[in-house]
C-alpha cells in the first residue's frame, strides 16, 4: 500500500489534509513585512516566544520606515529574550533600511531580493513567499527535516536535499499548505523525541509497526 516513495508521499499528504485541512500561519502577523519580521525572529527561536515580543516591537515600529529610524539597541531590548536577539535586531534595522531605499519600503516578492536582504536566507525568503505572497514554495524547517527522512520522502542529508526531494513528491499547489501541515504534525505528533519512528500514526502506518 505504501511501498514506493511515492505512495509514501501520497499517503502523508492525504492524513495530514485530513488533520488540518485548513493550517493557520503561526507568526502573528498582519503583512508581508510584518512576517518577514518575525521570521527573521524565530530562528533558533520558538513561535511562541517570537510571538510574545512582536506586539511590542510591532507598536514601536510596524512599517520599514519607522523600523529604519529606530536604533539597533532599542530594538534589541525588546526582542532580547530571542536567541541571537543582537544580531537580529541589526538586520531588522539593516533590512529595513535597504527596503526603504531600494525598494520604496515595500518588501519584494522575489526571491533574491529577499535573499540579499541581511539576516534572510532561503528559508525565510521562502516562507514570505509562501505564506505572504501565495507563491508556492516548500521552506525547510527543523520538523520537515525530520519527519522526511523517518517518512523516507528523503535521505536527510541536506536541507537542500529534503526540499528538492519533497517539491518533486508533491504537487506545486500543495506545497504552501503542506509545509504547515507537517510543522504542526511534527510539533504534536511526531516530536524529536517523542517518536522513535513508529510511535505516531504515520510512522506506525510507513514503517511498518
Amino acid at each position: 500500500m505504501v511501498s514506493t516513495k511515492q505512495q509514501r508521499a501520497d499517503f502523508v499528504a492525504k492524513r495530514l489534509a485530513k488533520l488540518y485541512p485548513a493550517p493557520p500561519i503561526p507568526l502573528a502577523h498582519k503583512d508581508p513585512f510584518t512576517l518577514l519580521v518575525a521570521v527573521v525572529l524565530s530562528a533558533q527561536c520558538t513561535d511562541k516566544r517570537v510571538n510574545a515580543v512582536t506586539p511590542a516591537l510591532f507598536a514601536l515600529a510596524n512599517t520599514p520606515e519607522k523600523m529604519a529610524r529606530q536604533s539597533v539597541a532599542g530594538v534589541n531590548a525588546l526582542v532580547r529574550s530571542c536567541g541571537l536577539a543582537p544580531r537580529k535586531a541589526e538586520n531588522i534595522v539593516a533590512l529595513s533600511k535597504i527596503l526603504v531605499e531600494r525598494h520604496n519600503g515595500v518588501v519584494p516578492a522575489d526571491f533574491a531580493a529577499l535573499e540579499a536582504l541581511p539576516g534572510v536566507g532561503h528559508k525565510t525568503a521562502s516562507v514570505v513567499m509562501s505564506q505572504a505572497f501565495g507563491i508556492p514554495a516548500f521552506p525547510v524547517d527543523t520538523h520537515i527535516h525530520r519527519l522526511a527522512a523517518r517518512w523516507r520522502l528523503s535521505d536527510g542529508s541536506s536541507v537542500v536535499r529534503t526540499e528538492r526531494d519533497l517539491k518533486k513528491l508533491f504537487p506545486q499547489c500543495e506545497w504552501n499548505n503542506l509545509h504547515l501541515r507537517m510543522i504542526y504534525y511534527g510539533r504534536e505528533h511526531c516530536t524529536a523525541r517523542g517518536c522513535d519512528s513508529h510511535t505516531c500514526d504515520i510512522c506506525r502506518a510507513l514503517n511498518g509497526a
